[in-house]
């Protein structure tokens, strides 16, 4: 289980840009499509309201602001990464040392809650600094991490499916909910509801879909973190029943998606 979950760590398909969006193949040249577009466009819902949004303010300023949101949300992510991945480098280096690593059932390397706490308190202090306008979503992200976090398992990690879909997840951790939590990481201007209106269930059900294909490991929980400008993220919590909501969820996407690419132009 640990060799399978360091080998998603590699993205192992190659992108083809050749035709009206872009997609993914593997050296048999199966075709994967991005998790994050099969979202965006099996949803009229989600097309219509950012029609919606573009008209109002205006080509200029919709595209500046959408570069705005992915300048931050990406800086606030590659913090967190750093977080994560240096504390796991650090706390299985410790662990190491002691003979302290255990397997579990499914193949997890377990480390001691105290050497994770203590590798994590080593790296926080010495995050890379992030630009002004993504400080305090990086901030408030990698507080929680570090208030919240109990295991490290992966970071940043990539899944694909036999649906013909692939995406890379935030990360796999424990958490003081869930023991194997499969998280994403986001960045929010204002508070927001977790229906499925932004797809954000669908996502964690993509994830949790691949995870299992890839490894046969099941997460027993997921959480969605919306960091904000200021103050602590707004979390919320899916139980292992939610997560096979999620997938069922993510599948129909992924039916109406193939369909309508099905019909003629």
């Amino acid at each position: 289980m640990q060799d399978a979950l360091a080998g998603l760590r590699r993205w192992r398909l190659e992108q083809d840009n050749s035709g009206p969006f872009r997609v993914y193949r593997n050296n048999k040249g199966e075709v994967f499509h991005s998790v994050t577009h099969i979202i965006k466009e099996s949803d009229d819902r989600t097309k219509i309201a950012l029609e919606r949004w573009e008209a109002r303010l205006g080509p200029e300023e919709a595209h500046q602001q959408r570069t705005i949101a992915a300048t931050r949300g990406t800086q606030a992510h590659d913090q967190a990464e750093y977080f994560l991945k240096t504390s796991m480098q650090l706390a299985r280096s410790a662990a190491n040392r002691r003979n302290a690593i255990r397997f579990d059932d499914n193949g997890l390397a377990r480390i001691p809650a105290p050497i994770t706490r203590w590798a994590m308190d080593k790296v926080y202090p010495n995050l890379p600094q992030v630009g002004w306008s993504a400080s305090g979503y990086a901030r408030g992200l990698s507080g929680w991490i570090k208030e919240n976090c109990t295991e490290l398992f992966a970071s940043e990690f990539s899944i694909h499916h036999p649906a013909g879909f692939a995406g890379t997840a935030d990360a796999l951790i424990g958490t003081k909910q869930h023991a194997i939590c499969l998280c994403d990481w986001k960045t929010t201007v204002k508070t927001k509801t977790i229906d499925d209106s932004h797809g954000y269930f669908s996502q964690m059900g993509a994830y949790s879909l691949g995870l299992t294909h890839l490894t046969g490991l099941k997460p027993t929980g997921g959480l969605i973190v919306l960091a904000r400008r200021c103050g602590t993220p707004q979390v919320h919590s899916m139980d292992s029943d939610d997560l096979k909501r999620a997938e069922t969820a993510f599948m129909d996407r992924v039916h109406r998606y193939f369909d309508a690419l099905e019909l003629p132009a």
